[in-house]
């Protein structure tokens, strides 16, 4: 739900931490997690990526080598052999694992960017907590569940927070930092200033559902969809229509496509089933039709628009 492109203005990230984050661990190779890597290991952190899969390690190594090479080209335009070094000093930081407990053991943050389901999470986060330093904080990069809740099953609560990075980790400028119901100052502001460390403007908000940017943004969202199931506008003249009107980057329904229709209907859901009296979450049925069959938006090739398969 990360490509809406709002410019946040900088938040400024507090200096006072308990102790420099310099080992992080980063559970799930997916898009996310080895996005949150490369940003850690391109500004000097030692960094261990975690998947269960390691086919989905290498071709993370890869992706993270690749967009390295990017950045080096902006970074040294007419110093080809010092952006040849940034990559392979970047690169050699990052280090990858298929145990997530052996992992921790050396870890000052572990952010975790799994699959976004309670019971995994909590699985995971209970094995951790039995592993890793007293001094190690947790991080949940989740973007719809309540930190509270992920942080419910250990016993440092005090150092759990949530780090929303948003898609793609290494372009996007905003980190929404999550102080939960028991994370300490102390943790909230390494939190913050590993935030900043990392290249990114941190912003903060209570766990509330979707922070900040996804609470704005989901049910603007489904909005934009139950104006089109009503048949009150056509796809094009709603998405057109914010384009120019309101100078939104994408349409809705054209953002909807992007994220996943999948991952719309999973937050609304789970929204409507934490807070069923909620009308903005209520289920749409013609996103629940599109999902049933197989209309997911871009990865499907359809969604609300068709789109060519490459």
């Amino acid at each position: 739900m990360n490509q809406f492109g709002i410019i946040v203005r900088n938040f400024s990230c507090s200096s006072a931490v308990q102790g420099a984050i310099k080992n992080v661990t980063v559970i799930g190779g997916g898009l996310m997690g080895s996005g949150i890597a490369q940003v850690s290991a391109q500004v000097g952190q030692n960094v261990t990526l975690v998947d269960v899969s390691s086919d989905v390690l290498a071709k993370a190594q890869k992706s993270i080598g690749n967009n390295l090479g990017r950045v080096a080209k902006k970074l040294y335009k007419d110093k080809p052999q010092e952006g040849e070094k940034f990559v392979s000093e970047s690169l050699a930081r990052i280090k990858t694992s298929t145990d997530p407990v052996e992992a921790s053991k050396t870890s000052d943050l572990v952010v975790e960017a799994i699959v976004e389901n309670i019971d995994v999470k909590h699985k995971l986060f209970k094995q951790l907590d039995e592993a890793a330093p007293n001094h190690t904080i947790f991080a949940s990069n989740t973007s719809s569940l309540s930190i509270n809740e992920i942080a419910s099953v250990v016993k440092r609560k005090d150092r759990f927070g949530g780090l929303h990075f948003f898609n793609p980790v290494p372009v996007m400028k905003l980190l929404e930092v999550i102080k939960g119901a028991e994370t300490s100052e102390a943790t909230f502001n390494a939190m913050m200033e590993w935030g900043k460390e990392v290249g990114k403007t941190c912003v903060t908000c209570k766990d509330t559902p979707g922070f900040i940017v996804n609470r704005l943004l989901v049910p603007y969202l489904c909005e934009a969809i139950r104006l089109y199931e009503r048949g009150d506008a056509s796809a094009r003249d709603i998405d057109i229509a914010m384009k120019l009107g309101a100078g939104y980057p994408m349409g809705p329904l054209e953002l909807a496509d992007y994220v996943g229709l999948d991952t719309n209907k999973f937050i609304l859901d789970g929204w409507h089933k934490k807070f069923p009296d909620q009308p903005l979450f209520k289920p749409i049925p013609l996103l629940n039709k599109l999902v049933a069959e197989g209309k997911l938006g871009i990865k499907t090739g359809e969604g609300f628009y068709k789109y060519d398969k490459k």
